[in-house]
């Protein structure tokens, strides 16, 4: 049955094994984040020896693992059968291999845990083995999280961690590293190592330890540009130019185009409150002070001309009608949002 990776996660921690697991998607972190739960709790230390077997896909047959599957526990209640990077399994992808599969779905051993890790890609839903899965198997498909639920999820995770962390850390955590969940868990983790559990997480915490710049820096460079502080983008946009490797165009005119839109849409929903315009940007209330000041100093109008301008630089600096370097693209860009 399908579940979403909280919900398997739950029943796991309160010691609901059911026989069969397949996990698939394309955001990783849930995959790993089930299957290591299950490898390091779902047997003690003295069954793991003869009832731990982890596999991998491009090494193993489906065959294989259902023969191994239908094997007893030695001395245990059960044995844990992991299947990584099970997307590459040879003939997973064949008739012969879904027909078996889908028969084990339908009558699993029930003294077996196996566990498919099914990364990067989702299964097709049409397919007879992905519909046998589905009903009688526990189908967790992990998706990629969208850009607007990092921050939410990045305050959930520092919550269970025992830290709250400060909303402008927050935001930066979630631009600079983007929605790469594994990558994002791993930078907090990092972080906590030398962080004082309790203790709000703030933005200069973040810089000091994720490696930003305190001063020179996309965020700074968004608040100068609401704020049309000529003098403080200029001094970013020359630090920017000579450390240009550090500091590439394409995600900065990525986090840019953000910005923009969502002053574009404060425009559009003037005599909302604070809360309410927060809640349609989908961003925390504690930004919407930057956005509000953003939309006195660039009318309709120029907000619609900056979006053209970030439009017009990112096929640019991609290479499109335009052989100018990046470091000079940054600066016509920033001149053209300021005047």
């Amino acid at each position: 049955m399908p579940q979403k990776p909280d919900a398997t996660l739950k029943a796991l921690n309160e010691g609901k094994y059911s026989p069969l697991y397949f996990l698939h998607g394309d955001e990783a972190f849930y995959i790993d984040q089930i299957s290591d739960f299950i490898e390091a709790k779902g047997l003690s230390d003295a069954e793991k020896g003869f009832n731990l077997h982890i596999m991998y896909g491009k090494e193993v047959t489906i065959q294989y693992i259902l023969e191994n599957a239908r094997r007893f526990p030695m001395m245990a209640q059960r044995q844990v059968i992991i299947v990584k990077e099970a997307q590459e399994i040879t003939d997973l992808k064949q008739k012969a291999g879904q027909e078996q599969l889908k028969r084990y779905a339908e009558k699993p051993v029930p003294s077996t845990v196996l566990v498919f890790g099914h990364k990067h890609k989702k299964l097709d839903a049409r397919s007879a083995m992905s519909k046998a899965l589905d009903k009688f198997a526990i189908m967790v498909e992990s998706k990629k999280m969208y850009d607007n639920q990092l921050p939410d999820w990045i305050k959930s995770y520092c919550q269970k961690k025992g830290t709250p962390i400060h909303p402008k850390a927050t935001q930066m955590l979630s631009d600079y590293i983007g929605n790469d969940l594994s990558r994002l868990s791993n930078e907090i983790d990092k972080l906590l190592i030398s962080h004082e559990k309790g203790k709000e997480i703030t933005q200069e915490v973040v810089t000091k330890q994720v490696g930003i710049s305190k001063e020179f820096n996309v965020f700074e460079l968004q608040s100068a540009l609401a704020t049309k502080n000529v003098v403080k983008a200029n001094q970013i946009i020359n630090y920017f130019q000579s450390n240009i490797k550090n500091n590439p165009i394409i995600p900065m005119i990525s986090l840019l185009f953000g910005f923009f839109t969502k002053v574009l849409m404060a425009h559009q929903h003037k005599g909302k409150s604070q809360n309410e315009l927060a809640s349609m940007l989908k961003v925390h209330p504690f930004f919407m002070k930057e956005y509000l000041t953003a939309t006195r100093n660039y009318n309709l109008g120029k907000t619609l001309q900056a979006i053209e301008y970030l439009h017009e630089a990112d096929l640019k600096c991609k290479g499109v009608n335009s052989t100018i370097s990046d470091e000079e693209l940054m600066k016509e860009l920033v001149f053209k949002l300021l005047h």
